[in-house]
């Protein structure tokens, strides 16, 4: 494992379920893409690979980001928050990050009684 990636791991902070919040951003626009889990093997693979890797808590196995979609997530930076607790993956999105099709998970907003759809998808649902 490169001392990059070491320093990371040394530097996590997970909670009681092993699991850390990683907040996922495109590294030329600044979007916010996703929120979704890490736990240690899955921060370990993305490290190796450069290619987003989560741990699904409702399938209780590794997700491998676009691994049936094709929508990958190419690592180009991982950062860590000050109190070790919350990762930042700025990214190379390709394709939807949703698994709704819209370009990023925060396409809502809360407009008086209703969610409103902000962000257009430009591509089908499918699976992440």
């Amino acid at each position: 494992m490169a001392d990059e990636a070491k320093t990371l791991l040394d530097a996590v902070r997970f909670d009681a379920a092993g699991l850390v919040p990683v907040i996922t951003q495109e590294h030329r626009t600044g979007e916010v893409m996703m929120m979704a889990w890490m736990n240690r093997e899955s921060l370990e693979e993305t490290m190796k690979t450069g290619r987003l890797c989560y741990w699904s808590r409702s399938r209780q196995e590794l997700w491998r980001k676009g691994e049936t979609s094709g929508h990958v997530q190419k690592l180009i930076e991982m950062r860590v928050d000050c109190d070790g607790d919350t990762l930042l993956a700025l990214i190379e999105q390709t394709g939807a990050a949703c698994h709704t099709g819209a370009s990023n998970c925060f396409y809502q907003a809360a407009t008086g009684d209703a969610l409103v759809d902000v962000i257009p998808a430009r591509f089908g649902a499918m699976q992440t």
